[in-house]
């Protein structure tokens, strides 16, 4: 990406958002890529550290600062990481708390990751690269290295250092129910409770509001991730929200888009979950089918502000795609869509270097083995596609986010995918050919893609450039691998292509 068109673009995400923080609709613009801090980089730069996935394996702040272009040089534009807060301590059966979940004082940072300075440095360096910060937060509970019913209380934090601050007597939670009990029972098991607070509680909610409204401001943070919102009342957020002043995305670990959509008026956006397993279907094989994601999609973009969604296919708590489909042109394919698709896109640290990891904790392997190679398949792709949509923010931002996707059929397996108004629309195709199949031809037609008759076109993957005959329709070859098309006047000047 070109540095006139990164400070372009900035322009317009702060015009919209305003001088402090970033609103629901700034994040709107933004493409992310989530970081677990243990796992991405060393303070030492070490590409050759041993990593015990069980254990602390050294990654830091000051790591990720020194990092910073090769997460850039993909078209990133905010990282989000782990939770900061401090810990508890020594290691349990489950190994250390690396991955930053199990608070036990959350006015304190966890030293492991690095000190208050370090990680106001690690702000500072991505607002100077006109990027912004996440944050991951977690609400719902404390952490104990024992059983439920034998919880110290007094090691957390002095607001927390109490029993009757948390739901008595200890269940376990059943995440499969809807039901009240997901709001007062408890994670974890007796190995590692995770003693559940009582947020429906006027002074735990002063105490979190205040607690936040404080660290947004000491370590100028842009957005929040709510970590098991769905395990949370919902009448929680909009205080938590306004103390905060920035958006907040959660973690709604539901596929139902009824469900998801019912959260819409509490917190600004939730983790699409639901377009989560329908991707993952849709390209798993060459026998799989596109016409669930297609059906989906459109209904479900119909019931809510889906630009305000974190759209995904990886993160730390599920198997990574490559456990669906080994097939390189089919996870091209899902990455993109996850990219192009309505909502705000996030990428998983690894998934650029093809990371195969299973469950928790296989799929938090660190990345530093990689020796951050650039020159990656999977590096290159994210790199294009962010870059694509950047272009379409920059080039017409209110036409391209207010626009909601509508996904065509094109054959049972392969699919066309619009955004953006015409003139300035990104189209792509999106098929689950894998890298041993055939190519053929299509026509899309300018009914769906909103092409118009002699308009010339760019499928900025190959960088072709492709003529609409008098119907506005364009003829593109399927392979294995996304094609994604683009108004050639958009591009000119823009460094994409050449042009």
């Amino acid at each position: 990406m070109k540095t006139s068109l990164g400070q372009a673009l900035l322009a317009v995400v702060l015009a919209a958002s305003g001088a402090s923080g970033l609103n629901a609709d700034g994040w709107r613009s933004q493409s992310i890529y989530q970081v677990l801090t243990d796992r991405f980089a060393r303070t030492d730069g070490s590409t050759t550290a041993g990593c015990n996935l069980g254990s602390y394996c050294g990654g830091t702040y000051r790591g990720l600062i020194n990092k910073l272009d090769y997460i850039q040089g993909m078209g990133f534009t905010a990282v989000w990481i782990s939770p900061i807060v401090k810990n508890i301590a020594g290691n349990t059966p489950y190994g250390d708390p690396y991955h930053g979940y199990w608070a036990q004082d959350i006015w304190s940072l966890n030293s492991n990751f690095g000190s208050e300075a370090d990680l106001q440095d690690l702000s500072k360096a991505l607002h100077d690269r006109g990027m912004y910060l996440m944050v991951d937060v977690v609400t719902n509970h404390m952490a104990y290295n024992g059983c439920r019913n034998c919880v110290n209380y007094g090691i957390y934090n002095s607001e927390f250092a109490s029993k009757d601050r948390f739901h008595q007597p200890p269940c376990a939670v059943d995440f499969n129910s809807n039901t009240p009990q997901l709001l007062t029972c408890w994670s974890g098991d007796d190995k590692v409770s995770l003693p559940d607070l009582k947020t429906e509680d006027s002074y735990v909610r002063s105490v979190f509001n205040d607690w936040i409204k404080k660290t947004v401001a000491k370590y100028s943070i842009d957005g929040l991730r709510i970590d098991s919102a769905r395990s949370v009342e919902k009448s929680f957020f909009p205080g938590f929200g306004q103390a905060a002043g920035v958006y907040m995305v959660g973690e709604v670990f539901d596929g139902n888009p009824t469900n998801l959509a019912a959260w819409t008026g509490s917190i600004d956006g939730v983790l699409n979950y639901a377009a989560y397993y329908w991707i993952r279907r849709a390209f798993a094989s060459d026998t799989a089918t596109v016409n669930e994601l297609i059906s989906e999609a459109n209904s479900f973009r119909n019931q809510m502000d889906t630009s305000k969604l974190g759209t995904f296919i990886e993160n730390h708590d599920n198997p990574r795609y490559p456990t669906v489909t080994s097939d390189s042109g089919r996870i091209k394919t899902a990455i993109a869509y996850t990219i192009l698709s309505d909502g705000i896109p996030i990428i998983y640290q690894g998934q650029e270097q093809g990371f195969s990891g299973k469950e928790d904790p296989g799929n938090r392997e660190a990345l530093w083995p990689s020796g951050y190679n650039t020159a990656s398949d999977n590096y290159n792709l994210i790199a294009k596609v962010n870059q694509i949509r950047n272009q379409a923010v920059y080039a017409d931002r209110t036409g391209y986010l207010n626009y909601r996707a509508t996904a065509f059929k094109i054959n049972d397996w392969a699919l066309g995918l619009r955004k953006g108004q015409a003139g300035a629309q990104v189209v792509g195709v999106f098929s689950n050919m894998g890298n041993t199949g055939t190519a053929y031809t299509v026509t899309l037609q300018g009914a769906d893609t909103g092409f118009t008759s002699g308009q010339k076109v760019v499928e900025v993957m190959g960088c072709g450039v492709i003529t609409a005959d008098g119907a506005g329709s364009v003829a593109v070859q399927v392979t294995a691998g996304p094609r994604v098309l683009y108004p050639h006047a958009r591009l000119v000047g823009s460094g994409i292509c050449g042009l």
